[in-house]
């Protein structure tokens, strides 16, 4: 008897339908074809055990499996499920009525136990689209799942179940979830808060400059000033996820595995800090079985990257064209994937070897040339991709003590979301651009041009502090978010002035 069950394969950020045609005749072998890998090979002896457990017969016959379509290579433990009902519906042991009706995907246990698996909300995103009733899960993703709309969304903790519930001896109930108040819910419950921060108000100022605008930003100073508690807070300043980019970045974070449990949606915006022992592959993505890197689980999102120049100079490297295209694209021999990896970079380093170069009150033991070769560890190309540079200095004892109560995040958060406001507004007739730092040279001599006096302060910051020729558009992107920011619509000259007190780490205005 020949019958078809359906599952998927995630391939990228997305799912591939597979059907998986079972045909039982006469005979006493079993092959398995389509390009199985070897854990969808092995899930021959999970299936014949649970058979055992659960008293169910494996039939004695010849067995064809075949999984289509058959150039696509089938990964992994989760085809264990439709591959289980295929057998008992094609030996009868099972009503195929309803088979055909439902996506089905799970890893069997040997006791019958329907374990996790990665990518279900993807994978419930083709059965909708595909005109499926419904999909059956292991219930640990059902709520994951259950945030697609218009599918019936069934979570089993073992095959029993699915059995009896497609026999119709059982009825299961099905996971529904208020996608939007799950989303409402969950916008405005951070765990940090700028407020928390004592003194930095120059600091939190530049954070907020970068936050308005969508800018990369290097925050450099010595052990202790206060980095990494920063940068933990930038992500409570931008503007809260819309809806669409909350599913967006919950099926790249499906697909990596990060959603288990009651977790249905990803409302807040991602942080990620990878450490600096990360290899290249973990940070942009792929692998033998591809999976998001940091970069894409960061989408929408921010990454820090603390300690910048302990980082390996190659994984440093592969970031300068997705902070540019805002995408990767992971091309091997047979595919290529697309994941994307539109983020905010934060980066934070010692200025030098001790540490302590430029520190008010300790002594750096550090030659300039050897401060310059530790930041020379920092790419010209990379850093040009950064617009602001600040530095961070500690705040003495009796200020930090005495410091009164800080703004609070929502505070700040208000008029960036303004400022982002008018930028999309500004830029309603450039679908790719959604921010000051996306903007190209063509749309800065559009919307940053400043005024007489604000050119001037930008020649004469040009010529005496030396710097380089890239920081020029970088200082304007800067300028225009400021402006922004204050509701204005020309940049003048305090713009440009204090964009340009963004620039420490220009080459020849630091460390001789």
């Amino acid at each position: 008897m020949l019958v078809k069950t359906f599952g998927a394969a995630v391939s990228g950020i997305d799912a591939i339908l597979i059907t998986i045609e079972v045909d039982i005749s006469r005979g006493i072998r079993f092959f398995m074809v389509g390009l199985p890998d070897n854990a969808v090979k092995e899930s021959q002896q999970r299936i014949e055990s649970v058979f055992r457990v659960f008293n169910y017969e494996w039939p004695g016959k010849r067995i064809v499996i075949n999984m289509a379509p058959a150039d696509t290579r089938k990964e992994g433990s989760a085809y264990d499920l439709p591959l289980a009902i295929g057998i008992l519906a094609g030996d009868e042991q099972l009503s195929p009525d309803k088979v055909g009706d439902y996506v089905m995907m799970g890893e069997l246990s040997l006791d019958g136990s329907l374990n996790p698996i990665k990518g279900a909300l993807p994978i419930a995103v083709r059965a909708q689209q595909e005109g499926f009733k419904g999909i059956i899960l292991p219930r640990a993703n059902a709520r994951e799942a259950a945030v697609v709309e218009g599918l019936e969304v069934y979570g089993a903790a073992n095959i029993r179940e699915v059995t009896e519930f497609l026999n119709g001896q059982l009825e299961l109930e099905p996971t529904v979830i208020d996608t939007e108040a799950e989303f409402l819910n969950g916008l405005s419950s951070y765990e940090v808060d700028f407020s928390d921060v004592k003194g930095q108000e120059s600091v939190k100022r530049a954070l907020e400059v970068a936050a308005a605008g969508g800018h990369n930003l290097i925050m450099i100073g010595a052990p202790g000033s206060g980095k990494s508690m920063l940068a933990k807070r930038l992500s409570t300043i931008l503007p809260p996820l819309q809806l669409s980019e909350a599913l967006e970045t919950t099926k790249i974070h499906s697909v990596a595995g990060k959603l288990m449990g009651e977790r249905a949606l990803i409302t807040q915006r991602p942080f990620r800090s990878p450490h600096h022992t990360i290899s290249d592959i973990a940070l942009v993505g792929g692998g033998s079985y591809p999976q998001p890197g940091e970069i894409s689980l960061a989408h929408n999102g921010v990454l820090f990257l603390d300690e910048l120049p302990e980082f390996k100079r190659t994984v440093l490297e592969v970031l300068r064209q997705p902070l540019e295209d805002r995408q990767i694209t992971i091309s091997r021999a047979k595919f290529a994937l697309d994941y994307p990896a539109s983020f905010m970079m934060v980066a934070s380093m010692n200025p030098c070897p001790c540490g302590y170069y430029n520190h008010p009150e300790k002594k750096c033991y550090c030659s300039s040339g050897v401060v310059q070769k530790y930041l020379s560890r920092i790419s010209g190309p990379l850093l040009d991709r950064i617009d602001i540079h600040i530095e961070v200095v500690p705040v003495p004892f009796d200020k930090l003590a005495s410091a009164p109560s800080s703004e609070k995040s929502a505070d700040v958060r208000a008029r960036v979301i303004k400022a982002r406001e008018a930028q999309s507004e500004r830029f309603r007739a450039f679908p790719s651009v959604h921010c000051n730092a996306q903007m190209s040279s063509r749309l800065l001599r559009k919307f940053a041009s400043p005024d007489e006096a604000g050119a001037m302060i930008l020649k004469n910051a040009m010529e005496k502090l030396g710097l380089s020729a890239r920081a020029y558009d970088r200082i304007l992107k800067v300028s225009r978010t400021i402006a922004d920011l204050e509701g204005e619509d020309n940049i003048q000259a305090h713009h440009v002035a204090e964009a340009v007190q963004y620039r420490s780490l220009d080459r020849s205005g630091w460390a001789g």
